[in-house]
């Protein structure tokens, strides 16, 4: 007994200090668990009855909804208009990230040149970011108004004599999907104009002086030094702009709606219609799903940039 004693005595600081630190390993969590559990109900939660409907036959309208595995998937597949909007998704995504890209950089460039005045760059500072403060619903008023037969942009080109009868940008199915294309270029490319101001900002002057002594002219600055400084922060916003692009929807729905025939039909829009129009929510969460696999294929590559980064 008398021997226990002092072990036992031993032993309580080193109980008490056990807890201590695994009290301290858990503070962290316990801060963070009222997100996790929000984050839970509102996103997973609603996520995995998605994926659970996609596999049933009449889910929500039916009663007895019945398991019918990948059969939701394989009629989307056969669904012409599904591929058509595959298709017109791809293009409005892929233009709309390569002119953010062309578009931002060019003024960005110009933002950042010590040949501007520096009141003339501060005024098109403000004009030029003066998309990015519009909401989807305002910049679909301000192009549908523009982009009428009786308007601003038609006027504009029979006075040039570009063209000689009014054009129906949004109407036409020739010329929707691009009208629609260029209104989200409008909307979209000040996000890489701030980001690769901001990256041009912070290359070092150094770098440039050393190639001008080497012999390196303008262009050869640009394409050996502006670039690869600034490949970080094109791959990291791109890779951004396509996921968020894919998923547009109040832009194409207060525009065109998917129309005229299905020719600005986007992955967006089809699955809003199968849910909301032809009360199909099986399918729509099957194409949800096929919206969510895209996305996070995108959402991986990304995470591996930053990584090694």
């Amino acid at each position: 007994m008398n021997g226990s004693a002092p072990a036992m005595a031993t032993a309580r600081p080193k109980a008490r200090k056990f807890r201590y630190r695994t009290l301290r390993k858990l503070v962290p969590y316990l801060f963070v668990s009222p997100a996790t559990l929000l984050l839970t109900l509102l996103m997973l939660f609603p996520m995995l009855m998605v994926v659970r409907y996609s596999l049933m036959d009449g889910a929500i309208m039916k009663k007895g909804a019945a398991f019918v595995g990948f059969q939701n998937y394989m009629a989307l597949f056969a669904d012409p208009v599904f591929w058509q909007s595959v298709g017109q998704t791809l293009y409005f995504t892929v233009m709309s990230v390569v002119f953010h890209f062309i578009i931002g950089l060019a003024f960005a460039l110009l933002l950042n040149t010590d040949r501007v005045d520096p009141l003339i760059r501060s005024i098109l500072r403000v004009l030029f970011i003066l998309p990015w403060l519009f909401t989807a619903v305002i910049i679909a008023i301000i192009w549908r108004l523009l982009l009428d037969p009786n308007g601003v942009v038609n006027s504009v080109l029979m006075a040039l004599h570009i063209i000689d009868f009014k054009v129906e940008w949004f109407s036409s199915t020739k010329t929707a999907i691009h009208a629609l294309t260029f209104a989200n270029i409008w909307a979209g490319y000040p996000l890489y104009m701030v980001s690769l101001l901001a990256g041009l900002q912070g290359i070092p002057k150094e770098l440039y002086e050393a190639a001008g002594i080497d012999g390196a002219n303008e262009v050869e600055k640009f394409w050996y030094i502006t670039i690869p400084q600034l490949m970080p922060i094109i791959i990291s916003i791109a890779l951004l702009d396509f996921i968020w692009t894919m998923q547009v929807f109040p832009l194409v729905w207060m525009t065109t709606g998917g129309g005229p025939i299905y020719s600005t039909e986007m992955l967006s829009t089809y699955t809003y219609k199968l849910a909301f129009s032809r009360y199909e929510f099986s399918l729509a969460s099957a194409s949800a799903i096929i919206i969510l696999v895209i996305s996070m294929s995108v959402t991986y590559f990304y995470i591996k940039h930053q990584q090694r980064r």
